[in-house]
């Protein structure tokens, strides 16, 4: 975590028996579970993943369905870069991040999330990773040019920090859904639509800090149990609208749904 600088006077932090401290005396305790909480201030309703999205999270992601996608997220990661420190900003329970570093022997990881809960898991699934709960849209307690490559996965995208704690020449991996993610489950659940100016929004948010250097669709139809339907459902931002989620109590029969995602990476802009 030598990357990490305190949220209250940005001093670089220092390891000091069970906790965080930089030299002005700001001290940040390491949980058992071995993340640290830089925050200091509440985190509204409805940002944070729960301890349901967390489990659902976990049991679904397990099953592999989404394996493909974090392999090609490595595979992007390896021809980028060989070592370094790799950031990964919304890495929730570190799924992505881990796959990274099994390719990166070299490398080191730090997930960014505002969820604890997630990242009790986080930073358990990998020796060489470390993880710190923050608000992604608040300048990031983490130091200017430190990652070689900073990855994005299904998270808010904060491109002016993205571009600070990239060195020159960093890069970006971006993982966001297409229009059509999970559409068949549109008929068991009143799902949050992907929106259709997605990717127009994406390339606002970056303009000026990345230049594109490649976007790769990538489709595969999935078949679900019922049990992974309320996974997959549950785990992502419609478990904060409940109401939505009703008609899944009586889902009884196998679905298929269509995962569709662009895995995109970008080259920071001096």
């Amino acid at each position: 975590m030598r990357a990490l600088r305190c949220s209250v006077c940005a001093e670089e932090l220092r390891p000091e028996h069970r906790s965080l401290r930089c030299p002005r005396g700001h001290a940040f305790d390491l949980a058992k579970q071995g993340y640290v909480n830089l925050l200091h201030a509440k985190v509204p309703a409805g940002t944070a993943d729960t301890a349901d999205m967390v489990a659902a999270r976990v049991a679904f992601l397990a099953a592999g369905h989404y394996a493909p996608v974090a392999e090609r997220v490595a595979e992007q990661a390896a021809r980028l870069t060989r070592s370094g420190l790799i950031v990964d900003a919304g890495a929730g329970t570190g799924y992505y991040l881990a796959r990274v570093l099994d390719r990166l022997p070299a490398a080191t990881g730090l997930a960014l999330d505002v969820s604890a809960l997630a990242l009790r898991r986080a930073a358990r699934a990998h020796e060489r990773l470390g993880a710190a709960v923050w608000n992604l849209w608040r300048p990031w307690p983490v130091a200017d040019g430190t990652a070689s490559v900073v990855l994005n996965v299904f998270a808010p995208r904060n491109g002016p920090e993205f571009h600070r704690v990239l060195r020159p020449g960093g890069a970006l991996v971006v993982v966001s859904p297409q229009a059509g993610h999970l559409r068949e489950l549109a008929s068991v659940v009143d799902l949050l639509e992907v929106d259709d100016r997605k990717q127009e929004r994406i390339e606002a948010a970056l303009g000026g800090y990345f230049e594109l250097v490649a976007r790769e669709p990538y489709t595969r139809t999935l078949t679900l149990t019922p049990d992974e339907v309320r996974q997959v459902v549950g785990m992502g931002p419609n478990a904060h609208h409940p109401e939505r989620l009703t008609r899944l109590d009586r889902l009884d029969e196998p679905r298929e749904a269509t995962l569709s995602v662009a895995i995109a990476t970008y080259r920071r802009v001096p």
